[in-house]
């Protein structure tokens, strides 16, 4: 396993393609703009090797028996599931932000699976193949960027019938040796310091589709591979100062990129999947299922920061002691436990399927991440509330030191004479940081949008015995219904 600081080091002998703002970079490591998600990523290799995290962030694998990074494990029961969720508050506790490396852990276990379907199927090697990509991984402790998202197009209509066929990810060339892959993969977690890239389908696809049911692994630095990196609220800050990002050591959310495949070359060894369209839903379903489990978990974390911050900013200003401030705080910790609960339950009522991987609940999973978009933006507010005005007024950084201001500026921001002011503005900057615009949209969107996870609701949800059981008791029946099964069947 790499620790922290040898992952950010292997990061250096990638020479993989990357632009932001007209221009390509060179030097992804040490570039302002991306160097704090990078180091939010290695609080993932940290996790597995320092001694008081290591139950949490390693795992030994049930391929090879050594000790590998959680981050790449395939969970093989209860504990493995619960034990991700707890390493995933914890590192959002560290960070206080997205660490990243959760979309490529999910694409690992989702793949390990289907794989092994596909193959009871057909009699393809796509299982022995995966295990063995799946090993070198492991063993090499590599960062994956699981993607998912295709730009979609005209969304009333399927892959195969967009006025671009490039606007989901397709096959368009076999070869002896392998297979050729075009199109784009939208909003990329993580990706620009990640050493490969899983394609996966991004929807249910039809016989029309066959091209599209592709999962695929590439390096990130493939002859072919673009990234585009994107831009966030305020992140000009990263290159301006320090105290006015809020959060200098980590940064905002993931560090998103765009991803072009043009015309990128993929060796049989790395496909996991060619044309077998009537498993690209299973692979949708089962992998939500991973990870709008993890929402629960690493939004709690990275809430537990804000929660601190609003509370440490309370006592800064003198309102601490206030009945609505200690009701404000007692309401987020609520809606944040809440949130954690979901993500817990999910992973305890998890079943095994028959490759021997352990999968979390999925009609807990998707209530735990609706639960989840709804709560994130409700505790945001509150501290927003538990703040005032100033979070989003503030004097840059800059007029600390400015011989004309500092004076003022330091004598109209004080609060207490034995709080510098600089702690103030820290803590002001950093929850202005965690609850503006870009936090909130990814926890909306982040593992599917809302009406997403309705979707799941209404279909998993058992709503003929619901009805049974509200006539049972009104209409006088006496016949109990069955109990709910493990797994939750009769829900």
């Amino acid at each position: 396993m790499m620790t922290g600081a040898e992952y950010i080091e292997s990061l250096r002998s990638l020479k993989t393609e990357v632009w932001f703002m007209g221009q390509r970079i060179e030097n992804v490591v040490d570039h302002p703009a991306i160097r704090p998600h990078i180091n939010a990523a290695a609080v993932t290799y940290d996790l597995a090797t320092m001694p008081e995290t290591a139950d949490l962030g390693s795992a030994v694998s049930h391929l090879t028996g050594r000790k590998i990074n959680r981050w790449t494990h395939i969970p093989q029961n209860q504990d493995d599931l619960v034990k991700k969720v707890k390493m995933l508050r914890v590192a959002g506790q560290i960070t206080g932000t997205c660490f990243q490396r959760c979309v490529g852990m999910d694409a690992l276990i989702t793949l390990y699976s289907v794989t092994y379907d596909i193959d009871q199927k057909y009699g393809t090697a796509y299982h022995e193949r995966f295990k063995k990509f799946l090993i070198e991984t492991q063993d090499r402790d590599l960062m994956s960027d699981g993607a998912m998202t295709d730009p979609k197009g005209d969304r009333s209509k399927r892959p195969s019938e967009q006025h671009d066929p490039d606007l989901f990810v397709r096959v368009i060339g076999r070869r002896d040796d392998g297979i050729v892959i075009r199109g784009a993969k939208m909003h990329q977690t993580g990706a620009v310091n990640s050493h490969q890239i899983i394609v996966m389908p991004g929807q249910a696809l039809g016989p029309g589709d066959k091209d599209y049911a592709v999962a695929c692994a590439v390096p990130a630095d493939a002859p072919g591979v673009v990234m585009v990196f994107g831009r966030q609220v305020n992140d000009s800050r990263k290159w301006e100062g320090e105290i006015d990002q809020g959060n200098a050591g980590y940064g905002v959310v993931g560090g998103e990129a765009l991803i072009i495949f043009d015309d990128v070359f993929v060796p049989w060894d790395r496909v996991f999947m060619c044309g077998e369209y009537e498993f690209a839903g299973v692979l949708v379903e089962r992998f939500t299922a991973y990870h709008r489990q993890n929402y629960g978990a690493c939004k709690s974390g990275n809430l537990d920061v804000l929660i601190g911050a609003s509370m440490a900013l309370a006592e800064v200003q003198g309102t601490a002691k206030a009945s609505h401030v200690r009701d404000k705080l007692a309401e987020m910790a609520h809606l944040v436990e809440t949130m954690y609960s979901g993500a817990l339950a999910c992973s305890y009522e998890c079943q095994l399927l028959a490759c021997g991987c352990a999968l979390a609940d999925p009609l807990l999973a998707n209530t735990s991440k609706l639960n989840t978009a709804r709560f994130y933006p409700e505790v945001t507010r509150l501290a927003q509330d538990l703040a005032g005005g100033f979070i989003a007024t503030m004097v840059s950084e800059r007029e600390l030191e400015n011989p004309r201001l500092k004076h003022w500026v330091r004598k109209y921001y004080a609060t207490k004479p034995d709080v510098p002011v600089e702690e103030r503005i820290r803590l002001g900057r950093l929850i202005e940081n965690m609850t503006g615009a870009t936090p909130i949209v990814e926890c909306m969107h982040g593992a599917g949008s809302p009406q997403a996870q309705k979707v799941v609701v209404q279909r998993l949800v058992n709503w003929p015995r619901r009805v049974r059981l509200a006539r049972r008791i009104a209409l006088g029946g006496r016949t109990p219904e069955p109990p709910v099964t493990e797994g939750g069947e009769s829900r």
